[in-house]
């Protein structure tokens, strides 16, 4: 998933990078509201890390502008302004969670996990599609019992269009998602299609994989 990190300490910024990025997400840093709200308007985020006391914002401010986003990523506040007046208006202002520094960042990882469930009305990190089954802890893939292997770009790929199934995404949101920020002029490349194919290929050996819809001049739609 693609997050952006809006902190302007530092050494916690690099550590949430570092940890996140080996715990497969792509991140973005902003270290203030004015880079922040830039980053916002032109990417399609999945998570926002959103610190409060920003130099030059009110983060509080900042969150009201994601929620004007078609998109709708989730916003984690990180921050230790933890007066109860806060937490309210920041849940008030549409912040799927709250969570106060210092902070554990297993904790951390644990509430986004949490997170997409919610979002996604998911009931466990298992989810089963077409005789296949998909667990987003583990990042495994079976077919009853025998495991695919999949590439980190293939899982990704069929784990994001699996999250918005029955739903037409754009090369553009999936290269967004597998990649991290792109320029702009380069989403109709041919990287998602090449990836797509190879998914194809490997869940064929196992079930006819119809249900992976190509949209002509658009995308592709996982259908269930």
């Amino acid at each position: 998933m693609h997050v952006l990190i809006v902190e302007d300490e530092t050494g916690l910024a690099t550590e949430l990078v570092h940890f996140l990025s080996k715990e497969h997400y792509k991140c973005d840093w902003a270290s203030n509201g004015r880079e922040a709200s830039e980053k916002i308007a032109v990417n399609l985020y999945d998570f926002i890390l959103l610190d409060l006391g920003l130099p030059d914002y009110d983060g509080l401010d900042l969150l009201a502008e994601t929620k004007g986003l078609e998109h709708d990523p989730a916003v984690i506040v990180l921050t230790a302004r933890g007066s109860l007046e806060d937490r309210i208006r920041g849940l008030g202002l549409g912040a799927d969670d709250y969570l106060p520094k210092p902070f554990s960042l297993l904790e951390l990882q644990a509430r986004m996990q949490a997170v997409v469930r919610r979002k996604f009305k998911m009931k466990s990190s298992t989810m089963q599609f077409h005789g296949f089954e998909l667990d987003s802890s583990t990042r495994r893939v079976h077919h009853h019992g025998s495991e695919i292997l999949l590439t980190k770009k293939e899982f990704d790929l069929l784990h994001y269009l699996l999250l918005h199934k029955n739903r037409i995404l754009t090369r553009l949101q999936l290269t967004e998602h597998i990649w991290g920020n792109i320029l702009e002029e380069d989403y109709d490349s041919n990287y998602i299609d090449v990836h797509m194919k190879n998914l194809r290929k490997k869940l064929s050996v196992y079930e006819p994989t119809d249900f992976l819809e190509t949209v002509r001049g658009v995308g592709y739609r996982l259908t269930t």
